[in-house]
């Protein structure tokens, strides 16, 4: 037995339909081909599975913390923006940072999300698989998958990079990702990154456990990334700070 096929009733599947404006006929892309659209451009995004559902809607706000609360509200607003007014002229991304588990890649996928609704082409890499399938890429035996990773970040028209900086410090990374954001910038093409580093130019020094009076020092977006790459994505991107929160995936699971 075959599954019956839907066919659109406006323009009997072709994608065009008939208008007429002053007594004149001529054809136009029907609805149905942008809603086909969107849908081919959500398959391609590469969104994890775990984040297919987010959206700007269902961003869970803390009811514990009136201060977190409003914190994060500032921060979902200014995400709204973004999506809203894209693509900016003077900054068309948009980096988030903060600590772990505080909704940044919730918030990142929901306003990419917003973007494929909008026609846009998008696509997520998480960075560190990124660079691990770009070194892969090198390998004659590779798949061809891995082969085009770099040029597809290259290309694409809304790149998003989550967990950037995630990753030791290696020339071969800073050249990348150094060219990987200066193409991008220098072309006009946004990028969606977050980050765990902290974009303090000397990073903070924290205290050892046990009373030791050593303290060990957090490692910056600019160490992990390169001066270059920084500078760039600071002249490229919106950039929006998350407020102080608890691990929601660590509240979550107890």
């Amino acid at each position: 037995m075959t599954m019956a096929t839907t066919t659109c009733p406006l323009c009997d599947g072709t994608g065009w339909k008939i208008v007429e404006r002053g007594g004149l006929s001529g054809a136009e892309r029907c609805v149905c081909a942008a809603a086909t659209r969107t849908v081919e451009l959500k398959e391609n995004a590469n969104i994890p599975p775990n984040y297919r559902q987010a959206s700007l809607d269902n961003f869970q706000m803390p009811a514990d913390n009136p201060v977190a609360r409003q914190g994060l509200g500032t921060v979902l607003m200014q995400v709204r923006s973004f999506a809203r007014e894209f693509p900016a002229e003077s900054r068309p991304g948009l980096l988030l940072i903060g600590e772990p588990g505080t909704g940044k890649t919730h918030l990142a996928v929901a306003a990419m999300r917003a973007l494929l609704d909008k026609g846009h082409e998008c696509l997520f890499f998480d960075y560190q698989n990124l660079l691990d399938r770009i070194r892969s890429g090198y390998d004659a035996a590779s798949g061809a998958a891995d082969r085009e990773a770099y040029r597809a970040v290259l290309d694409v028209e809304v790149l998003l990079l989550d967990d950037l900086g995630a990753h030791r410090v290696t020339d071969w990374v800073e050249d990348t990702v150094t060219a990987i954001i200066t193409h991008r910038c220098n072309q006009r093409k946004p990028l969606i990154a977050t980050t765990n580093l902290t974009d303090d130019e000397r990073g903070k020094d924290f205290a050892m456990p046990g009373g030791d009076k050593k303290t060990i020092r957090e490692r910056t977006l600019a160490e992990m990334i390169g001066t270059r790459a920084r500078s760039r994505l600071h002249e490229m991107c919106r950039v929006v700070r998350m407020p102080a929160v608890e691990d929601y995936r660590l509240k979550r699971a107890r």
